[in-house]
C-alpha cells in the first residue's frame, strides 16, 4: 500500500468509526435505553461511545497530518477502539462474558498508540522537523 493510499484507508476507517460512535450513542440514547437501564449498563455504553469517538476524532486528526510516515499511532487506535469499544458494546447487549478481558486489550492499544506519538513528537519524527 503507498503511503497515500494509506492515509485515505486511514482517514476512511477513522471517519466510519466517527458515524459508528455517533450512531451507537444516539441508538443507546433511544432505542436502547429502556434495555441499558434495565440491565444496569448505561455507563457500560457511554464508555464505550465515549472511546470510540475520541479515538475517531484523534486517528482522523493524526491521519490529516499527510504525514504517512507515522501511521503506527492510527492503526493502534483502530485496533484498540475494535478491541475496547467493540467488547463493551456486545457486553453491554449481554455478550457472553469471556468478552470482558478482551476490554484492557484494547486499552492497551489504545494507551500504546498514545505513547508512540508522544516517543514520535519527542523524536521529531513531524512533518517539517526531521
Amino acid at each position: 500500500m503507498t503511503p497515500k493510499t494509506q492515509a485515505n484507508v486511514l482517514l476512511a476507517v477513522t471517519a466510519l468509526f466517527g458515524a459508528l460512535g455517533v450512531s451507537a450513542g444516539a441508538f443507546g440514547a433511544h432505542a436502547l435505553r429502556d434495555a441499558l437501564e434495565a440491565s444496569g449498563r448505561v455507563a457500560v455504553w457511554e464508555t464505550a461511545v465515549f472511546y470510540n469517538l475520541v479515538h475517531a476524532v484523534a486517528g482522523f486528526a493524526a491521519a490529516s497530518s499527510r504525514d504517512p510516515r507515522q501511521p503506527g499511532p492510527v492503526w493502534l487506535w483502530i485496533a484498540g477502539t475494535t478491541l475496547f469499544s467493540g467488547s463493551l458494546y456486545l457486553l453491554a447487549l449481554g455478550g457472553p462474558q469471556w468478552l470482558g478481558p478482551v476490554t484492557p486489550l484494547g486499552g492497551a492499544l489504545l494507551i500504546a498508540g498514545w505513547i508512540w506519538l508522544a516517543i514520535s513528537a519527542l523524536a521529531g519524527k513531524r512533518r517539517g522537523i526531521d
